[in-house]
């Protein structure tokens, strides 16, 4: 028997879905356990994998497919004790053009004495789409954090760019309750942000690297896992412990192969735990 969804969650004429996804993660002697999950509306996980060990792997499904305006979606990952949980998206995420609504989601990523990497594929701004994203992580001095965000503003097989709507997208990483990353991106379509020089210089997939705590020989080693990657634009820096990366490509795989390149070098060093791909990818 399948329960009615709860009323706020259920789409309307002027409201889209309102979907939740909370999990909670523990570590044990074994192995980290989902010992916590909730969830409301469109998104789900699906059973944990192991495939890294003791490290939790769980694939976050928003069984719609896509967001469009008037959509809310909040995601809450909490870890502690021990914990290590790697998490990934089973396919692209879509923002569609809106006829007004602004789409938003949130994501909210709080560590205690735990690992996280949040590792999702690439998200496609549609022509259109009017966004509003929010990721905020808050660590404590025992907690390491990797994850990464990559963009795809405009159709670029089929020769759309994304000339109009506008996203809004806001980064925060705190530690022990101080702020060491704030980062506001404002993009509004056919603005001067995507063919200037100081902004996407004409090339229409930004990624964004973020490794805590990380250190000057982190840089070094990641500059030099991607040295030979000429088909992106990269920049990495370092600021209160926090590396970060970012990454401007024509082409959604050329960023992406760089991103994972990032992470498979910082892994080992950051983790202690060598790359394994969660087998989502390779599908």
């Amino acid at each position: 028997m399948t329960a009615a969804l709860p009323e706020s969650a259920v789409p309307s004429a002027s409201r889209g879905w309102q979907a939740e996804l909370e999990l909670g993660f523990i570590g044990g002697a074994a192995r980290t356990t989902l010992a916590h999950r909730r969830h409301l509306g469109p998104l789900r996980v699906q059973r944990p994998f192991y495939p890294d060990g003791p490290v939790c792997n769980v694939y976050v499904v928003h069984p719609p497919g896509g967001v469009v305006g008037g959509d809310r979606l909040d995601l809450r990952f909490n870890a502690s004790a021990g914990a290590h949980a790697l998490l990934t998206t089973p396919a692209a995420g879509k923002f569609y053009r809106s006829a007004g609504p602004e789409a938003r989601q949130k994501i909210d990523i709080r560590l205690n004495a735990a690992a996280l990497e949040w590792l999702p594929q690439e998200t496609i701004y549609y022509p259109g789409a009017v966004v509003r994203q929010q990721t905020v992580i808050r660590l404590d001095a025992d907690s390491r954090y990797i994850g990464w965000d990559l963009g795809a503003y405009g159709l670029a097989a089929r020769g759309e760019r994304f000339d109009s709507g506008v996203s809004h997208q806001s980064l925060e990483l705190w530690r022990d309750d101080r702020p060491l990353l704030i980062d506001r991106l404002r993009l509004a379509g056919g603005g001067p942000a995507f063919k200037a020089a100081w902004g996407l210089a004409d090339l229409p997939v930004l990624g964004t690297f973020v490794a805590c705590p990380a250190s000057s020989a982190d840089v070094d080693a990641a500059l030099a896992s991607v040295a030979s990657h000429d088909d992106v634009t990269l920049g990495i820096s370092l600021v209160d412990g926090v590396l970060i990366g970012r990454v401007l490509a024509r082409q959604t795989d050329a960023a992406m192969r760089t991103l994972m390149h990032l992470w498979r070098t910082l892994r080992p060093r950051l983790m202690q735990r060598e790359a394994v791909l969660p087998r989502i990818w390779a599908t």
